[in-house]
């Protein structure tokens, strides 16, 4: 297949009535590339104080902007969406992997499972039992809202690399391409970073990309359970100024997961008037705002760390 044919082949993932192109994205990806370059470029003209948190929010709402693009926005192309995604600020993961994964974990009735589903912070018996003492000191940590921010982006990000490595050993299915890929505009970053900004690599790792996992570790964290029905499984957060813009209205997740093919700029609206229909879905399983779930979980687990039915029934 030629690259003009895979830029423009046809994104199956559209939603009825979808425009050729969803401009609201576009320009949303424009303000977060655009931002990005700005800031790396000035980083030295400016104080580091403003630079290095603004960046961090910068590429935590491009990982938003990943998750929104994987879902077949925001155009009619696959090939031209994925390039909406595919510039790797964050380093760590590659696009092609994300989507691959992310996907997976859109199949609602395998949600939570501790094998089935590549999102879930659930473990089986046999995992835990596996797991050596330090490593479940940290692991219980992390299910605390203050662990997932604080030490899970490491942990996770270590733990996410062992299991590509894994894949990539036994040349799983597009693993090697997808890495292949995402070095190549890896290296196009770090040469903009260190050649052209001259923005010390290990400053951009531990100022902005660490704090850009913490940011999307906050969402992640409460918005799912496990249970035995589907919806009761996915958790609403209402109100949340800054981060329902960051994750592009993700924290309304049983919205996300009952129409995954909505763009974000028509999820208020459309939670609006679904709201006591999907608040009765997912049995009232919604917290006000992150406060509401800092409250509760700051230094409290979420939820047990062994999925407490072993495996989602079948």
């Amino acid at each position: 297949m030629s690259i003009f044919t895979h830029l423009f082949t046809a994104e199956p993932a559209r939603y009825a009535d979808a425009p050729r192109v969803e401009w609201p994205t576009v320009a949303l990806a424009g303000l977060i590339y655009g931002g990005w370059a700005v800031l790396t470029y000035h980083w030295h003209d400016w104080p580091l104080a403003l630079v290095l948190p603004l960046l961090a929010i910068l590429v935590a709402w491009h990982g938003s902007l990943q998750h929104e693009v994987l879902h077949g926005h925001p155009t009619r192309w696959r090939g031209i969406n994925d390039l909406f995604g595919m510039l790797p600020i964050s380093l760590w993961i590659p696009y092609t992997r994300y989507k691959r994964l992310h996907l997976k974990h859109h199949n609602n009735d395998r949600l939570t499972d501790p094998v089935d589903d590549p999102e879930s912070y659930y473990l089986t018996e046999a995992h835990w039992a596996s797991m050596s003492a330090p490593m479940r000191v940290l692991w219980r940590f992390d299910q605390t809202l203050f662990g997932r921010v604080t030490i899970g982006p490491p942990l996770h990000i270590g733990m996410y690399w062992l299991g590509e490595w894994r894949a990539v050993r036994r040349n799983e299915t597009g693993a090697r391409a997808a890495w292949f890929e995402h070095l190549v505009w890896c290296a196009v970053v770090l040469v903009w970073l260190s050649a052209v900004c001259h923005l010390p690599i290990a400053l951009y790792a531990l100022a902005v990309v660490w704090p850009s996992k913490s940011l999307g570790s906050v969402r992640s964290f409460a918005e799912h359970r496990a249970r035995p029905s589907v919806h009761e499984r996915i958790a609403i957060v209402e109100g949340s100024w800054f981060f329902g813009p960051l994750f592009l209205f993700n924290n309304l997740h049983v919205l996300h997961h009952d129409e995954p093919l909505m763009p974000w700029y028509a999820y208020l609206r459309r939670y609006r008037l679904r709201r006591d229909e999907l608040i009765h879905l997912n049995h009232g399983l919604v917290y006000k705002t992150y406060f509401d779930v800092a409250r509760r979980y700051l230094f409290k687990p979420h939820d047990v760390t062994v999925h407490p039915m072993g495996r989602v029934p079948h």
